[in-house]
């Protein structure tokens, strides 16, 4: 298909599924992350889900031979999950990806692109920006979205149309080689201050 003719087949990706009290849609995502035909290795970090996600985890790792699981002895935020799972990965990009079902893993490839292509370093994945037909998102959520990625383009002078959006990809080198200090929900306009001070080429 076009999707795979746009990577490189020895291209590796780690897959960061930052996971609290996902018991629900855990098992769902795993498995569509795992059916995207990309090679890859699929990182989990439970950050001490008290809803049945570590026992779910558990009785799944048997079942993808390409899956690692972490498991937070307290609760630490998805800022801090994802360092840990940013330390760990070891393929050439590092993508973020919830475990709520809202994003579809079958874009990865459309993600991949500027990356592979050269173009870029980290690549946003906007649910704002788009020619096909897409999920209809909720109002007063989208417009907090745009509220807070104004203020991060204000700070940054970058023209990103949504700094919120869960997808993002970067090359693992650059990302293993930021300090990342949030621990919480401020992982976002973090990351995106320190990719805009890095001179980071950024793509949505």
């Amino acid at each position: 298909s076009r999707a795979d003719a746009l990577l490189v087949p020895s291209m590796k990706l780690s897959v960061i599924i930052p996971v609290y009290n996902e018991a629900a849609t855990i098992g769902g995502i795993l498995r569509l992350v795992d059916q995207v035909e990309i090679d890859k290795e699929i990182i989990v970090v439970d950050d001490f889900s008290t809803d049945g996600t570590r026992e779910v985890l558990k009785d799944l790792a048997a079942s993808f031979s390409n899956l690692r699981v972490f498991y937070h002895e307290r609760n630490m935020g998805k800022g801090r999950a994802l360092r840990t799972g940013f330390a760990e990965a070891s393929g050439d990009y590092v993508i973020v990806q919830d475990a709520d079902l809202e994003y579809d893993p079958q874009d990865y490839p459309k993600l991949l692109h500027p990356l592979e292509q050269g173009k870029a370093d980290a690549v946003y994945g906007s649910r704002f920006l788009s020619t096909q037909e897409h999920r209809v998102l909720y109002f007063w959520h989208s417009i907090g979205n745009r509220v807070l990625t104004l203020l991060s383009n204000m700070t940054t002078d970058l023209n990103l149309s949504d700094m919120e959006t869960c997808y993002k990809v970067f090359r693992r080198e650059l990302i293993q080689s930021i300090p990342l200090e949030e621990d919480r929900f401020g992982f976002e306009p973090e990351i995106t201050s320190k990719l805009a001070r890095a001179g980071a080429r950024i793509y949505e």
